[in-house]
């Protein structure tokens, strides 16, 4: 009877570190994943002021949103690198913005046919496109291992390890802005 017992024991024992390096791993993974945006980002904070400087050649009555781009740029590249799930919800945020407004630099852009057919700004907005995709297969990743890191904490006995594991306050997941969850009209796109 003893002998059962320690063997109980000894699985239970077992099967909490099997939890425990479970949990550490997709820790690890959400903070590799959270690091692949960083690098993905920061890609876009370093063409932004190539697109602006050709922009501003021709839309010089269009300063404020320019200048409004650049500061969202600039908030948006201090935040990088953080790891509180607090600052990253910012972060999310700030990007959001920054994305919202070189999508009305671009909507401006359509209207000076002289900056529409600029080489250097086709080549700008095809580069600013590839980074946008190269963004969102990050933000895909990221978002599947915080689901497998929220996964493995609240099913039982993750509850009781992700403490052990350090994982307290789980990140958040990276969200599109609310104007792009709702419904397409294919009108608008024809």
């Amino acid at each position: 009877m003893n002998g059962i017992v320690w063997i109980v024991i000894a699985v239970a024992v077992v099967g909490l570190y099997v939890w425990y390096a479970a949990i550490v791993k997709r820790k690890n993974r959400v903070a590799e994943a959270l690091s692949g945006i960083d690098v993905q980002l920061s890609q876009r904070h370093e063409l932004i002021p190539n697109i602006l400087a050709i922009a501003k050649r021709y839309l010089a009555h269009e300063q404020t949103l320019l200048a409004d781009i650049a500061r969202l740029r600039t908030t948006g590249q201090e935040r990088l690198g953080s790891a509180d799930p607090k600052a990253i919800a910012e972060k999310f945020t700030a990007e959001n913005q920054l994305t919202a407004g070189l999508g009305r630099l671009f909507a401006v852009a359509e209207g000076y046919p002289e900056l529409k057919s600029d080489a250097l700004m086709v080549r700008a907005q095809a580069t600013y496109q590839e980074v946008e995709t190269n963004v969102a297969a990050a933000r895909r990743f990221y978002n599947a291992s915080v689901t497998a890191l929220r996964n493995a904490c609240q099913i039982f006995p993750g509850q009781l390890v992700a403490a052990l594991a350090g994982v307290g306050h789980l990140p958040p997941f990276f969200e599109a802005p609310a104007e792009h969850r709702g419904p397409v009209n294919a009108a608008d796109h024809l």
